[in-house]
């Protein structure tokens, strides 16, 4: 047996420097030489045993595409992430692989863990330089048997993506409507372009519409057409609508002119290009110091794209460092880039100037107490001492939550009290034949928890038409 190797082999990234110079994507990924080394570490656990299946909420057969890595296979790997993710040039740079597939490998118990998300992020792009991936979906293509039933996905971000890209895979035609200009959902308007390049999401879209996947933009269902016309026409419903309503502080001087939610802020910023000013006719006010508050991805995302912008930027986050939930390497990019950080301060007030204008943010010191929450993190208490800190822009990343457009026009849709929409073991709905999935059910969570959702209600799906036809 070849002796393990403990350390994980690196992927180069963007110095620093070249980095703040505009927004090309900072990981560089592996070559075909590195991919090798670093899969040559995995212990190849069987398919029945193996944590990292396991922990992966789409359930890749990990081992055995890392395994064709270490052959050259590349198109063999590519098949075997392909039967169970449709998008792994996104879920290879964008999922939280520490958490998951990652946090339980076997080697990781003793060195670090396989780079699995850098590796599957391999075999998506040297397959697609190399056109592997157009070989390979020519050949699943052809293999599809057509099905006459057809499949309505409202939404095309992860949750719908996955939806679709799996029904299509069944033969069914699957239409998509998506209430934006571009489809992607957050992976369009939420992740910025030096972490996940709109290419990458362009040619992932390209490959669906091969399967035969139909995408509507500008289609608000709830406006341009409701769930009940969606049920006329077609023999189910997949709601995958996310969530895009960003919560906001109840607190003075909310309304100040260049205090922003960091979904208008990312989103003017990637979908409509505000960084290429004025190639694009859509700027963005950042002024000198930017505070960002909150501490989790969407933060990093902010603050990182605002120090491009030429900003000074903070972090303010009201409790400590160890209680942040934004990946690691967010962090460390952030750090890197010249991003400060200052914990235990919860705004109270934004301070405005005579024209309207957020000129600084009043902030209550907290202290950390030893009791936890239900979530492991430590409660926290204000001192009643307060800190002024100057800011000429101010970006609110403190979480989202569903939009309501889609209940209020659905009778008979059940929601829960956060206005998330109920569904049961199966995804179904209260409606027989809407089902729904990712962040519309859950709130705002990961990229790949909504995949996992979406490729479990195209199952739910197909058997529910199968049912229905039978009867």
């Amino acid at each position: 047996m070849p002796k393990l190797i403990k350390e994980r082999i690196p992927t180069p990234e963007l110095p620093v420097e070249e980095r703040l110079k505009g927004f090309v994507e900072v990981n560089l990924g592996y070559t075909l030489e590195l991919a090798k080394k670093e899969a040559e570490r995995c212990l190849q656990c069987p398919p029945e045993y193996a944590p990292c299946i396991k922990g992966c909420p789409v359930h890749i057969n990990i081992p055995a595409f890392i395994a064709k890595i270490k052959e050259e296979d590349i198109k063999g790997a590519l098949r075997i992430i392909w039967n169970d993710n449709t998008l792994p040039a996104i879920t290879g740079r964008v999922c939280p692989q520490e958490d998951q597939c990652e946090g339980v490998c076997v080697v990781g118990k003793v060195g670090d863990a396989i780079d699995i998300g850098k590796l599957e992020r391999f075999v998506a792009d040297y397959a697609r330089e190399n056109g592997i991936d157009e070989e390979l979906c020519r050949e699943m293509v052809g293999s599809v048997k057509p099905k006459k039933e057809k499949v309505a996905v409202v939404g095309a971000g992860p949750a719908g993506l996955t939806c679709a890209g799996e029904l299509a895979k069944m033969g069914y035609k699957v239409t998509i409507f998506e209430a934006l200009h571009q489809p992607g959902g957050v992976l369009a308007y939420g992740i910025p372009e030096f972490r996940l390049p709109k290419d990458i999401v362009k040619c992932e879209l390209d490959r669906l519409k091969e399967f035969g996947v139909e995408i509507k933009t500008d289609h608000i269902v709830g406006r341009t057409v409701t769930i009940d016309q969606l049920l006329q026409e077609y023999d189910a419903v997949f709601i995958g609508t996310g969530a895009g309503t960003p919560k906001l502080l109840n607190i003075p001087g909310i309304l100040l002119y260049r205090v922003y939610s960091a979904n208008e802020f990312l989103t003017r910023v990637n979908l409509m290009k505000a960084y290429k000013f004025p190639e694009y006719d859509t700027p963005i006010a950042v002024g000198k110091k930017v505070i960002v508050i909150g501490a989790g991805n969407t933060a990093m995302d902010a603050a990182r794209t605002a120090r491009r912008l030429g900003a000074d930027v903070t972090i303010a986050y009201r409790r400590g460092r160890e209680d942040m939930t934004a990946r690691i390497e967010e962090i460390k990019h952030a750090e890197e880039e010249g991003v400060k950080f200052e914990f235990f301060l919860t705004p109270v007030e934004f301070i405005g100037d005579e024209n309207d204008r957020v000129k600084a943010v009043k902030f209550m010191k907290m202290r950390p107490l030893e009791e936890r929450d239900s979530r492991g993190k430590r409660k926290i208490e204000p001192t009643g001492e307060t800190v002024t800190l100057e800011a000429d822009t101010v970006v609110i990343a403190i979480g989202l939550e569903p939009n309501r457009i889609i209940w209020e026009s659905t009778k008979g849709l059940k929601v829960g009290k956060h206005g998330t929409i109920v569904v049961d073991e199966n995804l179904m709905t209260s409606i027989p034949g809407v089902f729904a999935g990712g962040d519309a059910i859950r709130g705002e969570a990961t990229v790949i928890l909504a995949m996992g959702d979406g490729k479990k209600a195209a199952k739910a799906i197909d058997e529910y038409i199968r049912k229905k036809n039978a009867a």
